[in-house]
């Protein structure tokens, strides 16, 4: 469990559909000025987004503020520019694939100078009890809230409701079991708020494979 929060605590302190949207066609590719401005359009849109960014979502936006829709193929290259323009220059950001989108995130070396002003000024900071809640529902999805409890050896109903309101779980079905118990899962909003694309992505901790009693994760040696 220490390893897991720890974790978690770490990265968490630091409409409609154009119709026909498709592959699209090339109207830049020719034009210098105008693959420039795509470029730009591109960077504005991700600059600006709370969420990652399909590259369909950007293909939308571009047609809805061109009035001409670029190609996929296009749109891909502008990205793999951007992605290398920050990853190599002097900026402390990235672009970064993310959630099956793209999205700016800061680089790791100025962690601590973002972590600190998170901590000062984030108002929904995860409790003790939410992380440990959160982290048995992350490697042990779907998960019924009786399981949750067995392995906390508390009641967690309180820790549930937070992490249903900040959205970082939801409800993905319900057991087969004894009363058909709801089943948690982590959320798409997890996923972006830990910078993941999947839950592949968070570390591997061997006595997940046969957990003992009442426990998850290695606990600390040191």
């Amino acid at each position: 469990m220490p390893e897991v929060q720890g974790f978690l605590t770490k990265v968490h302190n630091s409409s409609t559909e154009v119709s026909g949207a498709g592959t699209g066609f090339s109207i830049f590719g020719s034009n210098a000025n105008a693959l420039e401005n795509l470029s730009r359009f591109i960077e504005a849109i991700l600059f600006i987004a709370e969420e990652p960014v399909t590259v369909k979502d950007l293909q939308k936006h571009l047609t809805a503020a061109t009035g001409l829709m670029p190609a996929i193929t296009e749109v891909n290259e502008q990205l793999e520019k951007l992605i290398d323009k920050y990853r190599n220059g002097d900026f402390a950001f990235e672009l970064v694939a993310l959630a099956g989108g793209y999205q700016f995130l800061t680089k790791p070396d100025v962690e601590m100078a973002v972590n600190a002003y998170l901590k000062a000024h984030h108002s929904k900071h995860l409790t003790t009890s939410q992380l440990e809640t959160l982290a048995i529902i992350a490697y042990r999805q779907p998960v019924a809230k009786s399981e949750i409890e067995r392995i906390r050896g508390v009641n967690c109903d309180f820790a549930i409701q937070k992490l249903l309101e900040k959205e970082l779980i939801r409800i993905v079905g319900r057991s087969e079991g004894i009363g058909r118990p709801l089943l948690y899962g982590t959320s798409q909003h997890f996923m972006n708020h830990f910078g993941i694309n999947s839950v592949d992505d968070l570390p591997r901790l061997r006595d997940l494979e046969q957990p003992a009693e009442n426990t998850i994760g290695t606990p600390n040696e040191n």
